[in-house]
């Protein structure tokens, strides 16, 4: 099948989003589909954007610029994409987050909208209100059940179009295999590791780790990812000779990190900042590090949240503790520090959990159009 990728964000990137897309592509190669990104050109340096993302499949990355038009920059570039599609082979499918550019190249082939937030802005609003009653649509993907329930209230039209599939699909991530570099951590070689990877936005819980490093001087904090000025932001604040900040890495390289900690962290607070620190988007929110500390097999303590227990079950296959309850966290750190086989079982499960329902190639056949949902929005 050949597919058209239609992304509004840009690749390569220090954003998660970019990330989401270039593991998708790279399990539509895996599945054999011809495929094919249009995004907009990188913000991040690098001289292989495969190599950056740690690719397996080296498919075609179209960049088409986003003009800086007030308003009316998506919709000139959505037909400047719609151009570029039109000068090759048509796909059989097209797919992506897009909706300024799904609309404008609708008559192209059958539409699938993949969509993470339920956007603030009106005219974005306004744009996917004509998508959802477009004929082409075929098929909407949610990246989480309360996101889905939360279209369907906003887009009453959702619910009357029998011809299309609405599917929930989380984040996922690529099985890892067993050994493999180890990152040599800074610190105190003795010390419990304990590590977040992602960015620094508010609401992802930066303040809580600082507060348990506070709590917990005997337990090395280390942090990786953000961006420069965030991460500038949070160690002006940070005093504890026990927290490192290890900045931003290219996706391909975190691995050695997930594998050198003991424990891994997903503070996110009951509002939660999405790229460029705004909006809120902690009702809706299927983190991608989460997925990856499951493929590691990672302890992990996370925040009870209800987004969160769409896939983590409290002892079974994490800790999961009140988003802003230091005291909580910290017995929970207190806790696994103390039983090495609790990590283990944690991770193991975990792991498991990941490997047979949460990998991108399953992903895959449960987002395509003529494929039967195996988790459809809204229904058991």
């Amino acid at each position: 099948m050949r597919i058209a990728y239609l992304h509004s964000g840009s690749v390569p990137s220090v954003y998660a989003n970019g990330v989401h897309v270039m593991r998708m592509c790279d399990a539509f190669a895996d599945a054999g589909h011809d495929i094919e990104l249009y995004a907009v050109p990188g913000t991040a340096r690098t001289d292989d954007l495969h190599a950056y993302y740690g690719t397996r499949n080296r498919f075609p990355v179209h960049t088409v610029p986003l003009p800086s038009a007030p308003v009316l920059g998506p919709l000139l570039r959505a037909r400047r994409v719609r151009g570029a599609l039109r000068r090759r082979a048509a796909p059989d499918v097209l797919y992506g987050r897009d909706p300024y550019a799904l609309l404008a190249a609708a008559g192209t082939a059958p539409v699938v909208y993949e969509t993470h937030l339920l956007w603030p802005d009106r005219a974005v609003r306004g744009i996917e209100r004509l998508l959802l009653r477009h004929r082409a649509l075929t098929r909407v993907v949610f990246v989480s059940q309360a996101l889905a329930d939360d279209y369907r209230r906003a887009f009453p039209q959702l619910r009357a179009r029998t011809d299309v599939d609405l599917v929930t699909a989380s984040d996922c991530a690529d099985p890892v295999p067993p050994g493999g570099p180890v990152a040599t951590l800074p610190g105190r070689p003795e010390a419990l590791a304990v590590g977040y990877v992602g960015h620094l936005y508010p609401g992802r819980g930066t303040d809580v780790i600082l507060a348990l490093a506070e709590r917990l001087p005997a337990v090395d904090f280390h942090l990786v990812g953000g961006t420069d000025q965030d991460r500038s932001h949070w160690q002006s604040r940070s005093s504890h000779p026990n927290v490192f900040f290890h900045g931003h890495h290219p996706p391909a390289a975190l691995h050695p990190y997930y594998r050198a900690f003991d424990i891994v962290l997903a503070p996110y607070q009951t509002k939660v900042g999405c790229a460029g620190g705004f909006g809120d988007i902690s009702r809706w929110v299927s983190p991608m590090k989460l997925f990856e500390y499951m493929a590691h097999g990672r302890a992990i303590i996370a925040s009870d949240l209800p987004v969160l227990r769409e896939v983590l079950t409290d002892g079974v296959d994490c800790l999961l503790r009140a988003p802003d309850d230091v005291a909580a966290w910290a017995d929970a750190v207190t806790h696994l520090a103390a039983d090495a086989s609790a990590r283990q079982a944690l991770g193991a499960t975990a792991r498991h959990r990941l490997t047979t329902r949460y990998t991108w190639r399953a992903r895959v056949d449960l987002v395509l159009p003529g494929r039967t949902p195996a988790t459809v929005a809204g229904q058991p």
